[in-house]
Order: C-alpha cells, then structure tokens, then sequence
C-alpha cells in the first residue's frame, strides 16, 4: 500500500526497517527532515502523518503505508510559503536553518492538538475546551524541539502571533506573556 507523502503516492520501501526519515531523505531526496539526534531527542526530523507530529527518526516507513505525510517541502502551496513559514522569517526564528523545518511541523502539529482540546503538563484547567494559549504553554508543547543556534525566543514569537491569528485574537504578542 503506497504512503502519500505531500499529496503524491511513494511506494513503501520493502526493507520494512527503513524509517520515515529515511526514506524521506534517501529514497524521495526530500531532504527538509532533517537527521539530528537519530534517537528523537532533538525534534529536527519532525514530521506531519495524518496531521500528527511524528519524529520521523522513530518511525518506521512501513507505519505510514495508507497514510499521509506532510514534510515541510508540502507546506507552501500556490500562493507562497505557509503563514507560519512567514512568521519564522518575520520573527527571525531562525538561524542556521537546520531546526527549522521540525519545529514548523511540530508547530502545526500543536496547533491540531490545541483545537482537539488535548492538555498539556502546564495547562492549568483540564476541563477548559482548549487550552490557554500563552508563552509558557507554547514552550511546553514545543520543548522536544531543539534550536542550538539560540533563535528559540524567535521561534515562540512566530508560533504566538500565527495562533492568535488563527484564534482571532487581536491582541498583540507581549499580551500573551
């Protein structure tokens, strides 16, 4: 059963070892995951399947047969770059560029998690439909993703002003420390 990988059908590799990096990197040369830690510590291999964030290290191609995966190269479409694709430029979140694409994944992954309802360790009450989107529960949820460069601050930035927008909130960033 093929993987859909950004829209288009790959055919799963037939060693059933392969990760989902892996084969990303080597068999289609999509080469925005990118290989860190290759233990899931670091979070630079983050990927999306089904809209969930995955280490794709961890994971093993065979897992996704049937399903659909979104690396960063899926995210932009015919009108440009993704908006938090823009935000990370905006903000300056970051550096070397080698994080960069696992914690826009990972971002987009969080923010699917915040509209399920699904808590965090800092979410104060669990009865509450979402969680209160602040600083302190951004850097939560994105704390299995590493920047070494130090553009962290930047890359939180980007993260709080693009969930505002989406939640339509007006207020400005420094609102939400």
């Amino acid at each position: 059963m093929p993987i859909r990988i950004n829209g288009t059908e790959a055919d799963a590799p037939l060693d059933p070892r392969v990760s989902l990096l892996d084969l990303l990197r080597e068999g289609l040369h999509l080469f925005g995951a990118k290989k860190g830690c290759n233990q899931g510590a670091c979070g630079a291999c983050t990927v999306l399947v089904d809209g969930q964030r995955v280490l794709s290290c961890l994971t093993l191609a065979v897992q996704c047969e049937g399903r659909d995966v979104t690396t960063i190269e899926g995210l932009a479409g015919e009108h440009g770059l993704h908006e938090l694709q823009k935000a990370f430029i905006e903000h300056d979140g970051f550096q070397c560029g080698f994080c960069t694409p696992g914690h826009i994944c990972s971002a987009l992954g969080m923010a699917a998690e915040l509209e399920r309802g699904v808590p965090s360790v800092v979410t104060a009450d669990f009865s509450d439909e979402g969680a209160t989107l602040s600083l302190e529960e951004i850097r939560e949820r994105m704390s299995g993703n590493l920047c070494r460069c130090g553009a962290h601050n930047g890359i939180i930035a980007a993260i709080a002003e693009v969930q505002a927008r989406r939640q339509g909130q007006t207020d400005d960033k420094e609102a939400m420390a």
